[in-house]
């Protein structure tokens, strides 16, 4: 039998960029937000496994922490994202808060398929979340838009949100004055022509039809705010809490609301749901998309999508990526697994070495 040396497409931050390039963002959001709605639609338990995410925290000088997140969807792939999660990159390295890489092996052989940058995936991916749980659980006709954290994540947000929303106004706030004052241009090429203005949290979560909490607050220093009124169908997505201890609202909101975790079982270790016991949980965005017309009157109601990040995200905007990267030729294919002649030697190669 012929040597078979199988290739592994690699997809550097170039490569990506190169992708979004040709297909246009647009349409890459809106194909990505269609992906995700028919994957959690046809979500299964028991065709696709999805572990709770592990990993490394540690409290350095530089405080972070790296995580893997797998999913197997079973006899076909196994997606593993390795992420990081730097508060101070941006103001120290000048790189973005989270670094991340994402692998896809095929179950059948253990062979690498692909590899990518996981940095402008995650927040794509994150932003099409967001956008997905509040087209099920938010006002249809919403307007206004709230932003807290105007961070990189506040920018897939926008983008992922006015493409199943038509805003009129966005208010944002961030405590850093420079987020906030260079939000608009971050967001030009994206052509949204929206009235974008500053405001305190206060006024965003009394006025706003729909709002993303996407803050770096140190674990143990929330809420962020107070609560005491808003729009009686306001929807919060709740970005910002990923860690244990690390929470973004008060919990005398969260009682008053359907909380809707992307993965329950995460959720109570590092989501918004952690403030809250079993009972005062509602079900999660899978149990609430299968069912859609048994939550319509959700609609009319305070929601909260806590999206702590779940892995058969990775896996849409992975598979998304490498299907536009076979369609574009895009990326590098290399042998990179050390596959000997002989299948039972791994030092094959010194055989053949000294028999010439």
């Amino acid at each position: 039998m012929p040597l078979q040396k199988e290739k592994t497409l690699i997809l550097s931050g170039d490569d990506v960029i190169r992708i979004v390039e040709k297909f246009g963002i647009d349409r890459l959001m809106d194909s990505l937000i269609e992906r995700l709605t028919n994957a959690v639609h046809d979500f299964d338990k028991s065709k696709t496994d999805i572990p709770i995410r592990s990993g490394f925290n540690y409290q350095t000088e530089n405080p972070g922490l790296i995580e893997w997140m797998p999913v197997h969807k079973k006899g076909k792939e196994v997606v593993i994202k390795v992420v990081g999660y730097h508060p101070q990159n941006p103001n120290n390295f000048n790189l973005p808060t989270i670094l991340s890489s994402i692998s896809s092996y095929d179950t059948k052989t253990g062979h690498l398929n692909g590899i990518a940058d996981g940095v402008l995936l995650t927040a794509l991916r994150t932003g099409a979340a967001s956008a997905v749980a509040s087209r099920l659980l938010a006002k249809p006709k919403s307007t206004v838009l709230g932003l807290i954290g105007c961070g990189a994540q506040a920018v897939t947000q926008l983008h992922a949100l006015s493409r199943v929303f038509q805003f009129s106004e966005v208010l944002i706030y961030d405590i850093d004055q420079k987020s906030m004052d260079t939000l608009r241009d971050r967001i030009e090429m994206l052509d949204i022509q929206l009235d974008i203005k500053t405001a305190s949290i206060k006024d965003i979560i009394e006025t706003s039809d729909i709002v993303c909490t996407e803050t770096s607050i140190e674990v143990g220093t929330g809420p962020l705010f107070e609560y005491h009124k808003s729009k009686p169908h306001l929807h919060i997505n709740a970005v910002g809490s990923d860690f244990p201890g690390k929470t973004e609202l008060p919990k005398e909101l969260l009682l008053q609301s359907f909380v809707c975790p992307d993965f329950f079982e995460q959720a109570k270790i590092e989501g918004e749901c952690q403030q809250l016991s079993d009972s005062e949980i509602a079900p999660d965005w899978v149990e609430v998309l299968q069912n859609a017309d048994d939550y319509v009157q959700v609609k009319d109601q305070i929601s909260i999508f806590d999206s702590t990040g779940w892995a058969l995200e990775d896996q849409v905007v992975m598979d998304l990526f490498l299907d536009l990267a076979d369609e574009f030729d895009i990326g590098l294919e290399v042998a990179i697994e050390n596959v000997s002649e002989d299948a039972k030697n791994p030092y094959h190669f010194l055989t053949k070495a000294v028999e010439v």
